[in-house]
This record gives C-alpha cells, sequence and structure tokens, in this order.
C-alpha cells in the first residue's frame, strides 16, 4: 500500500544512499555495488543530531568497534577489558612499534 509519510522517509534515504556511493565510486562508476557495504557502515556509524546517536548504537544499545580500534587499541577498548592505564601505554606503545616496523 501506498503511504505518503513511508514514502517520503524511503526517498530521504536513498538520496543519502546515493550521495555517499557517489563519493566512493571510481571513476567508471561500475563498482558501485562492491562500494554499498562501506557506504552503509559509513552511514549506520555517524552520529545523528536528531536523535543524539549513530544508528548502530540505537539498534545494538552499543558504539560500533570501528576496524582500526582493533589495530591500534583505544582508549574505548581498553576500558572495556579492564587495562590499567600502564598495561594500555605498554600495548600501545608496542603496537606503535610494530606498524613504525611496517611503515
Amino acid at each position: 500500500m501506498y503511504y505518503a509519510a513511508a514514502n517520503g522517509l524511503a526517498e530521504a534515504f536513498n538520496k543519502m544512499l546515493y550521495n555517499l556511493l557517489k563519493k566512493a565510486v571510481s571513476m567508471s562508476k561500475r563498482d558501485w555495488h562492491e562500494r554499498m557495504e562501506e557506504a552503509l557502515w559509513a552511514y549506520r556509524t555517524t552520529y545523528r543530531t536528531p536523535t543524539q546517536a549513530t544508528p548502530y548504537s540505537l539498534v545494538y544499545g552499543v558504539e560500533a568497534v570501528l576496524p582500526l580500534e582493533l589495530q591500534i587499541l583505544s582508549l574505548r577498548l581498553a576500558i572495556q577489558e579492564g587495562l590499567t592505564d600502564k598495561e594500555n601505554a605498554r600495548l600501545r606503545l608496542k603496537n606503535w612499534k610494530l606498524l613504525m616496523k611496517r611503515g
């Protein structure tokens, strides 16, 4: 059934998704389907002013752990793991040294 209010919300989301994909795709514009997951991740983890939260946190009740936070232990993850400041600093230094060797 046609419901004008819901249709407007769907159109607004489609427009936003189109704009995200337009920024992510290559010049040929043939890889948009490969970039869909990235665009949706960006949308789901971006803070929204009207809701005062990210869509991800509204669904799951916690903020998403970004892929970079898995490589470099963040303060948020250190708190979740119960690490002391000294242990956290030691792990960050160790990770930094590993990254410097690779680079």
